[in-house]
């Protein structure tokens, strides 16, 4: 999702790719359209009011809709699902807040408000489950396109000593958001069966962005740093890979795999994308297909660590018993002690944390500064695709042998031309 930044089109009001990087799903103060990525052209367009959220089912001709803030005649609070083949509104829901993002696959919706996060069967228009979680006003979450391996990622919350946790749901409920820590770890939902999957330690800082793969068997992870990129394995948990955006702190923008898991591209505020190579690493780990390592050091099954009924309660009386979290720690941290150990001894975490990151496979420059920007990777070219806060779709073609800076190939605008003030 593109939202309003330095340099932005001021009658756009949202862009993003669909789940498998065809289409174009454009909200405006006018209405929503649908553009084709390849070969690039709109294919539908409905002025009927301003559209804050646009998102598409894949190639299908379900939509969700959410209106506008600060715009006449739009609620920000209200979900449209429409069906645009047949022109039809198949059902309208209000949430008592603003909805912030909407995440689909063919079996679940999922409804993303600031504290909130509701969780529908898509067949149905059923509500599954509702999880309560500490203010994520950035609305940070990933579904996982794989409706098999229906994943739900979000920042986990930390529990204060006087927060009560929810019976009822996999969350908790702050009294306050002064005793809310934040934290870098990441909370792994089960959709189809309602349960917590893992807790991830991803990252010291706090989770800035995420993002699953399209078969949901991996989750990326960026912290509000920005500078390092990490891959776990969906839901073991495993630390797969672990890149080096670069050394200054920057806010990333987007993070995407490719449409077979070989590439991982980011953008981020400093107007460069960078396009990283999953496979067999040196040193970092990973890459190796087997399971989760286990304390012991044995491997343990193919699905990952254990599904913890009962939700998020449940894994902080885990966690106070110093099981689950014990346990989580050992095995995210296995593939670091792993590489220590080789070395002839623990290393510190800094040095460590210095050699394992690996650099860019490819990059590129984007052609303006300021715009926040969207990148994803054509699942049947080798090219890398942007879309602007300021309009424009790039298309940059990679050399996947060598790598190294991508060259532009095409630019179209997509999006409602600026209004005249803005020049």
């Amino acid at each position: 999702m593109l939202p309003q930044g330095e340099r932005t089109n001021s009658k756009l009001l949202f862009a993003n790719f669909n789940q498998d990087f065809t289409c174009i799903s454009v909200g405006t103060k006018r209405g929503y359209s649908i553009t084709n990525c390849d070969p690039f052209g709109r294919v539908y367009t409905m002025n009927d009011g301003a559209r804050g959220i646009v998102e598409m089912l894949f190639c299908t001709s379900l939509i969700a809709l959410v209106g506008a803030a600060d715009q006449p005649s739009s609620s920000p609070r209200k979900l449209q699902i429409v069906n645009t083949k047949r022109q039809s509104m198949i059902c309208e829901l209000l949430f008592p807040s603003s909805i912030l993002a909407v995440k689909l696959n063919r079996k679940t919706l999922v409804i993303v408000l600031e504290s909130e996060i509701y969780i529908y069967d898509i067949s149905n228009m059923r509500l599954l489950h509702v999880i309560e979680t500490t203010p994520n006003p950035e609305a940070i979450c990933a579904l996982s396109p794989s409706a098999d391996t229906s994943f739900l990622a979000y920042p986990s919350p930390v529990p204060s000593p006087t927060s009560p946790l929810s019976n009822q749901t996999a969350s908790l409920q702050p009294t306050s958001s002064s005793s809310i820590q934040q934290s870098g770890d990441v909370l792994l939902f089960n959709t189809r069966s309602l349960t917590v999957a893992n807790v991830i330690q991803a990252h010291k800082s706090p989770i800035s962005f995420l993002s699953i793969n399209s078969t949901g068997t991996l989750l990326a992870t960026a912290s509000e740093k920005g500078t390092v990129i990490r891959v776990w394995s969906i839901p073991g948990a495993e630390k797969l890979y672990q890149f080096r955006r670069g050394t200054r702190e920057a806010r990333i923008y987007s993070i995407n795999f490719n449409s077979v898991s070989s590439l991982l591209a980011v953008s981020s505020a400093h107007e460069t994308v960078h396009i990283f190579k999953l496979g067999a690493q040196k040193g970092g780990g990973g890459g190796s297909g087997k399971g989760p390592v286990s304390p012991s050091g044995s491997v343990n099954s193919g699905d990952g660590g254990q599904v913890m009924d009962g939700g998020y309660e449940a894994y902080i009386d885990d966690k106070k018993k110093g099981g689950v979290s014990s346990s989580l720690r050992r095995r995210s941290m296995q593939v670091t002690k792993t590489i220590s150990s080789s070395m002839g001894g623990y290393l510190p975490n800094t040095l460590t944390e210095m050699w394992e990151p690996s650099r860019d496979f490819a990059f590129l420059r984007l052609p303006t500064s300021g715009a926040r920007c969207i990148v994803a990777l054509s699942g049947t070219m080798p090219q890398v695709m942007v879309i602007s806060s300021e309009g424009y779709f790039y298309s940059y073609n990679i050399d996947l042998e060598n790598g190294g800076e991508c060259s532009l190939l095409k630019q179209y605008r997509f999006g409602p031309l600026p209004s005249p003030s803005l020049h």
